[in-house]
């Protein structure tokens, strides 16, 4: 169960029941360090003033009936058992078996980045709206329309009708270090522009379901009704987005997550442009190496992207890419990991043309990849792998079979690959990961097109380091390192 929440949206029945759960409590212990005098502390008082009426509350009627045709998630409130799913809708959704109403009130927050009146704030704050009313500090409320929204990002902005506004000022998302002074101001629980400050505490952290946002994490105090809100600088400029936290009780637990608003504003101008958000496309199935498998590709440590597949007629499959190169370079940028690649490759511009560094059998070679747009496009159907004779691999300890033509095609495999028919227990192949149905395509980057070709190419490679074999399951292509005892 994952206890990353988004922190935009709650309701005035579950804010009283949270107000009621709440237990506050002291410790008394004595001071074992120095204490630190207040001149040595950032003075925020004159930023909070220089900003807080470009912040503004969000109010949302959620029309229920968009969600109908979904069985609602169960949570429990407030010790956190069996909350929703991460980047769901944070309290939308009533308990199984519970009368929902008509339209549910949600709240959130968001900021001024213009004049005449566009706002940023987070998609999952104005998921499924029915109605939108933005509050300024100065009391005014103000009908908004959606202009656009990024689901990918959790970027979405609105639009009011006025003229003459207070407006953040963007900063830079690329200069920030960690340890540096950030504050956030919101609406946490409804209570308007209430401000909180803390350190960046990482950077470029990826979270399940942000493939595309490499989130600033930091230590400031967000709660439900923050989402949307800005992150700023010392300087007074807007860094970030403030969208999530992680919490096994519902509110703040001392992590937080913010979007860069470096990224914020390529989201933004796209959607002002075209209402969508238009991504490079590379076209590779990838994974992260782990130790295991870095020794098996003559790697000191694990580094870059490893492919696992290549889509035909792909930018990559273009490029010369292949099954069996570790991608660590993109664009004169080091790849770091399998989740670093998305981030670079998602905000390069359509038809850009890009040096991709890649190791193949242990020597670096340059290529050339021309980005596509990525199309939102559902996976195809698993396929079924049918069975016939089997022959067996003991250094490995597993049976392979080969397959026929016609079971190639429904796999979409080619003419490469034998699957796995039986594992025996406590095997160098039960130990990596293999499982029956499993397809096992290469060795060592060695294609296997029968069971005869396994078993020569399993006997011939060098004993002292893990077979690394590329393996299709479920229609997906991976790599995984197998020992030899």
């Amino acid at each position: 169960m994952s206890n990353l929440l988004p922190v935009g949206l709650f309701n005035k029945k579950q804010l009283s029941v949270l107000a009621a759960s709440a237990l506050v409590c002291s410790l008394a212990f004595p001071l074992a360090t120095p204490v630190v005098h207040a001149d040595a502390l950032p003075q925020l008082t004159q930023l909070i003033k220089n900003n807080r009426d470009a912040v503004v509350h969000i109010s949302v009627e959620v029309d229920n009936q968009a969600n109908q045709t979904a069985e609602p998630e169960m949570f429990a409130f407030p010790d956190g058992q069996g909350l929703p799913k991460e980047l769901e809708k944070f309290f939308r959704n009533m308990p199984r078996g519970m009368p929902q109403p008509r339209d549910a009130q949600a709240m959130g927050s968001g900021f001024i980045i213009s004049q005449d009146g566009y706002i940023v704030t987070n998609t999952h704050v104005i998921d499924n709206a029915s109605k939108i009313k933005v509050t300024l500090n100065d009391k005014r409320e103000l009908p908004a329309k959606v202009i656009g929204k990024d689901k990918h990002s959790d970027v979405a902005l609105l639009k009011v009708e006025a003229t003459g506004l207070p407006m953040v000022n963007l900063g830079d998302s690329d200069k920030l270090e960690v340890g540096q002074w950030v504050v956030a101001i919101g609406a946490p629980f409804g209570l308007d522009h209430s401000a909180t400050q803390g350190i960046v505490s990482a950077l470029s952290r990826s979270l399940p379901d942000g493939t595309y946002v490499p989130f600033i994490q930091t230590d400031v105090a967000v709660n439900p009704g923050n989402s949307g809100g800005p992150l700023f600088d010392l300087n007074g400029n807007v860094v970030g987005v403030n969208s999530q936290i992680y919490s096994r009780s519902g509110g703040y637990m001392g992590i937080s997550f913010a979007i860069p608003v470096n990224l914020v504003k390529n989201i933004t101008e796209q959607l002002k442009t075209a209402g969508v958000v238009s991504r490079g496309w590379l076209g590779v199935q990838i994974q992260n190496l782990d130790q295991e498998l870095a020794n098996s590709f003559s790697m000191n440590k694990p580094q870059g992207a490893l492919v696992a597949s290549v889509l035909p007629a792909s930018p990559a499959d273009k490029a010369g890419v292949q099954a069996g190169d570790i991608i660590v370079g993109f664009n004169n940028t080091e790849v770091n990991s399998a989740d670093h690649l998305p981030l670079l490759v998602g905000t390069t511009g359509i038809g850009s043309t890009v040096p991709l560094k890649v190791l193949r059998n242990g020597a670096e070679k340059m290529l050339n990849v021309t980005i596509e747009k990525l199309a939102d496009k559902d996976a195809g159907e698993a396929q079924e792998l049918a069975q016939n004779s089997t022959e067996g691999t003991g250094a490995l300890g597993l049976a392979v079979a080969g397959l026929t033509d016609q079971e190639r095609k429904d796999a979409n495999i080619g003419t490469d690959g034998v699957v796995v028919r039986e594992v025996r227990v406590d095997s160098p192949a039960s130990r990596a990961g293999l499982q029956t149905g499993d397809v096992i395509i290469s060795v060592n980057n060695t294609q296997i097109k029968s069971p005869d070709e396994l078993k020569t190419v399993v006997d011939k490679a060098p004993t002292d380091k893990p077979l690394a074999m590329l393996i299709q399951r479920d229609n997906e292509k991976r790599f995984i390192a197998v020992g030899r005892s």
